[in-house]
């Protein structure tokens, strides 16, 4: 039987899969499912800094109303008044822990810098494993400069790391004009990893409505392409870790992510596709890929990066012209 155990900001993993956030991990007996499935941790759905004061202020108007009158007159208090804002997202955590024995990953999404750093000591005395900062910001104010934009996550970083103790990770798009100097920075920073990479949800417009239309579209096995060549790029580079996620529908996008260098493997689409259960199949087409050739997963994780192979070139500007050199119609 193949070791599949690896290190993950610092996490001991019994295995490189991890369910990254989605409505699934929310539920406990999914989050039960996914463990013993062979889910070596588990991020929850992020938590948005806007949302939780927007419930916080409705919950305070809504205790409010009456505060002149007797106060035997209860039925002003809305029913599952305390289930509401800051203190259900900490009672998600606090559950999923007791629930599993994987790490548990909290996510978070801040506006403020004060938010970012209220809310992730929260999570961390809540009992998170660790803290994923999905820096969902889209530069769309057009005087903004690069420079602008990778101060911001540098400041978000260096706050939270200045307030917790647990690890934090970077889940970071790729829209950066060097993605590799911004995850180097970030790395000297302190930042303890990195997941490549987030995916932006962009709009569309409806021709009948004339509406901005937002949904979800699920990642595609295509979609492995982009955060394969930068994790094959920076493995072996950093201090902190490297998690993959995109495009992760079957066992073989996991095998080419490890060969890549990550050292973790998360994936969403695929289990909302096919159930929690799936998780178990990919666990399944690893430990099979790496028995066949007698191997354990540190015998191949980072086997095909940028650093160990012979032509570099095969990440690099080289590879761009033998594609289109070696086109045929």
């Amino acid at each position: 039987m193949p070791d599949l155990s690896t290190t993950y900001l610092g996490l001991k993993l019994r295995s490189p899969l991890i369910a990254s956030a989605s409505p699934l991990t929310l539920n406990l007996d999914n989050a039960r499912a996914l463990e013993d499935a062979g889910a070596a941790a588990m991020v929850l759905p992020s938590v948005f800094q806007e949302q939780i004061e927007e419930e916080a202020e409705e919950l305070e108007a809504a205790t409010t109303v009456g505060a002149e009158s007797v106060a035997e007159a209860s039925s002003f208090m809305p029913p599952n008044v305390w289930h509401s804002g800051p203190y259900e997202m900490l009672e998600t955590v606090r559950r999923a822990r007791a629930a599993v024995g994987i790490p548990v990953i909290a996510s978070l999404n801040g506006v403020t810098a004060a938010g970012w750093v209220a809310y992730a000591r929260e999570l961390e005395q809540a009992g998170a494993s660790a803290i994923e900062l999905n820096i969902y910001f889209v530069p769309t104010d057009p005087t903004l400069t690069g420079s602008d934009v990778e101060a911001h996550y540098l400041d978000v970083l260096r706050a939270v790391k200045a307030t917790v103790s647990i690890p934090v990770a970077m889940k970071l798009g790729p829209f950066f004009s060097a993605p590799g100097d911004v995850v180097r920075s970030l790395d000297v920073a302190g930042a303890d990893g990195f997941v490549l990479f987030n995916r932006f949800y962009q709009p569309d417009i409806d021709l009948v409505t004339l509406r901005v239309q937002r949904d979800l579209d699920l990642s595609r096995p295509v979609e492995i392409r982009l955060p394969l060549l930068w994790i094959g790029v920076l493995a072996g580079t950093l201090r902190g870790s490297l998690a993959a996620s995109s495009g992760v529908e079957t066992a073989d996008q996991v095998v080419k992510y490890l060969l890549a260098g990550a050292d973790a493997v998360m994936t969403t689409s695929a289990l909302l596709r096919h159930g929690v259960g799936h998780m178990a199949t990919l666990i399944r087409g690893l430990t099979q890929w790496l028995d066949v050739r007698g191997a354990n997963l540190a015998d191949i994780k980072g086997r095909m990066s940028r650093a160990r192979l012979r032509d570099p070139g095969d990440y690099e500007r080289a590879n761009y012209i033998r594609i289109l050199q070696g086109w045929r119609q």
